[in-house]
C-alpha cells in the first residue's frame, strides 16, 4: 500500500500510475484480440455481431466503473486521512451493494437483451450472434462488478501492482481461450463470449481472496462495521454521477451505433474494429486519469492542495507522452491496424475503419488533457463540473452525428467526435483551474 501524500509528487504519481497503464494495455489487447479472432476465424459478420452488441455491454460496464469510482474516491480520502476503520467499512459496504446491484442487472439484461439489439437497428444477418454474445456477457456481470470494485479498492490503497498481476493473467487466459474456442473448436461468437466469461470469473475470485488478505493487514482500534447505510450514501454521492456520466456516454454510443448500423454490416465491422482501437487510446488516458484521481483524493483528504497542483502538471506530461505514439500509429498506419481484424475480402470495412482513425486520432492530446483534468475534478469531489464536461462532449457529438451523417454519410459521424472533444476540453481545463485556484486561496488564508 502506497501513501501518495508523501514524497515527490511527480515520482509518486509516475510510480503509482505505471502499473495501471500496463494493466490497461493488457486489458485492451485482449479486447482487441476478441474482435480480431472473431473477424479472422469466424468472418466479417461475426466481427459485426460483437461490435453491434458493444455499446449495450458498455451500459453495464458503466455501472461497474461507477461503483469503482465511488469506492475509490471515498476510500482514498479516508486512507489519506488515516481513518482506517472507515476504509474497511467503505470496502465491505461497496462489495455488498455491488453484488446486489449486479444480480438485479443480470436478471434485467437477460430479459431485455434481444429487444435492446432490435432498438439499435441491428441487421438481421448479425442479430442472432449479437444477441448470443450479449446474453453470455450479461451472465458474467457479477464477476465484472466485483472485480471492478476490488480494483478500485486496491487503487485507493495505493496498490496498483496486484490488479496488474490479475489482469495480465486474465488477459492472457482470455486470448488463449479465444483462439481455442473459435479457431480450434469453431464456436464462433459464442466462443469469444465464453472466453471472456471464464477469464473474468477466475480473475474476480482471485481478486476477492487477495483483497480480503490486504484489508486484514490494516489494523484498527475497533472492529469496523461490515455495512453502513451512511457510508453507502457517501459512496453513492460519488458513484451515481460517475454512473450517470458513463451511462450517458453509453446511451450516446447506442445512438451512434444506430446510425452506423443503418449503413450495413461492412460499416459495422469497420467501425467495430476502429472503435476498439480508439477505445484502447482513450482508456489509456482514462487509466492515467484514475491514477491522478486517487492521488488528488488522498492529498485532498490529507489537506495538501499544493501536491494536487504538482500532480496535475505531471499528469498532463504523462498523457501527452502516451497520446503521441497513438496519433502516429493510427494516422499513418491505420490500414495496417484495421487489417488485423479482417480476413481477405473486407476492403469496404477496412476503408471505413481507417477513415475513422485518421479523422479522430489527431485530437488525442486534446481529449487526453480533458480526461486528466476530469481526474482532478473527481478526486476533489467536484462531480457537477465533471458531469457537465462529459455531457457537453456527448451531446455535441451525438447531435452532430445525426446532422452530418445525412450529407456526408458515415464520414459525418466520425467528424462529430473531434468537435465534441475540443469543446469539452476547454470546459474541463477552465473548471480545473478554478478548483486549483480555490485550493491556492485556502492556503493563503491559512498562512495569513
Amino acid at each position: 500500500m502506497n501513501d501518495l501524500t508523501v514524497g515527490r509528487p511527480w515520482t509518486a504519481l509516475w510510480r503509482f500510475s505505471l502499473p495501471m497503464f500496463i494493466s490497461v494495455i493488457f486489458q485492451q489487447m485482449y479486447s482487441i484480440f476478441d474482435s480480431a479472432i472473431a473477424g479472422r476465424y469466424a468472418g466479417e459478420d461475426a466481427l459485426a455481431a460483437v461490435g453491434a452488441s458493444y455499446p449495450i455491454t458498455m451500459i453495464f460496464m458503466a455501472v461497474a466503473v461507477g461503483c469503482n469510482v465511488g469506492c475509490c474516491v471515498v476510500i482514498s480520502q479516508y486512507f489519506g486521512a488515516k481513518a482506517f476503520e472507515s476504509v474497511k467499512t467503505a470496502a465491505s459496504t461497496t462489495l455488498a451493494a455491488g453484488f446486489a446491484l449486479s444480480v438485479v442487472m443480470t436478471a434485467a439484461g437477460l430479459i431485455f437483451s434481444k429487444p435492446l439489439m432490435r432498438i439499435i437497428n441491428t441487421p438481421a444477418n448479425v442479430m442472432k450472434d449479437g444477441t448470443l454474445y450479449l446474453k453470455i456477457y450479461i451472465g458474467g456481470l457479477t464477476f465484472l462488478f466485483l472485480y471492478n470494485i476490488c480494483t478500485g479498492i486496491f487503487t485507493s490503497l495505493g496498490d496498483t501492482k496486484t490488479p496488474l498481476y490479475f489482469l495480465i493473467g486474465s488477459s492472457v487466459g482470455n486470448v488463449v481461450l479465444d483462439y481455442v474456442f473459435v479457431a480450434v473448436f469453431g464456436w464462433g461468437v459464442g466462443g469469444v463470449a465464453w472466453a471472456t466469461f471464464i477469464a473474468q470469473g477466475v480473475a474476480c475470485v482471485l481478486a476477492l481472496v487477495s483483497l480480503g488478505k490486504k484489508l486484514g493487514q490494516i489494523e484498527t482500534e475497533r472492529r469496523p462495521a461490515k455495512f453502513s447505510a451512511g457510508m453507502l450514501r457517501r459512496i453513492t454521492l460519488y458513484a451515481v454521477p460517475s454512473i450517470l456520466q458513463q451511462s450517458f456516454v453509453s446511451v450516446g454510443n447506442i445512438f451512434v451505433q444506430f446510425l452506423v448500423n443503418g449503413f450495413g454490416s461492412s460499416c459495422i465491422a469497420g467501425y467495430s474494429a476502429a472503435v476498439k482501437l480508439n477505445t484502447f487510446a482513450v482508456t489509456s488516458f482514462s487509466t492515467l486519469s484514475n491514477g491522478l484521481s486517487s492521488f488528488t483524493a488522498q492529498n485532498y483528504g490529507a489537506n495538501k492542495p499544493e501536491r494536487i497542483r504538482a500532480g496535475y502538471k505531471a499528469g498532463l506530461v504523462m498523457v501527452a507522452a502516451v497520446a503521441v505514439p497513438f496519433i502516429i500509429c493510427y494516422f499513418l498506419f491505420s490500414d495496417t491496424f484495421i487489417g488485423l481484424f479482417l480476413d481477405s475480402g473486407g476492403d469496404k470495412a477496412l476503408a471505413i475503419g481507417s477513415q475513422f482513425l485518421r479523422i479522430v486520432s489527431p485530437f488525442y492530446i486534446a481529449v487526453g488533457i480533458k480526461i486528466m483534468s476530469d481526474g482532478v475534478l473527481r478526486g476533489k469531489g467536484a462531480m457537477l463540473y465533471f458531469m457537465i464536461t462529459t455531457f457537453s462532449d456527448l451531446i455535441i457529438r451525438v447531435v452532430l452525428a445525426f446532422v452530418l451523417s445525412g450529407p456526408f454519410g458515415e464520414k459525418g459521424i466520425w467528424m462529430s467526435w473531434p468537435v465534441g472533444w475540443l469543446f469539452s476540453t476547454a470546459l474541463s481545463v477552465i473548471f480545473t483551474a478554478l478548483q486549483l485556484r480555490k485550493s491556492k486561496l485556502k492556503i493563503m488564508e491559512q498562512n495569513f
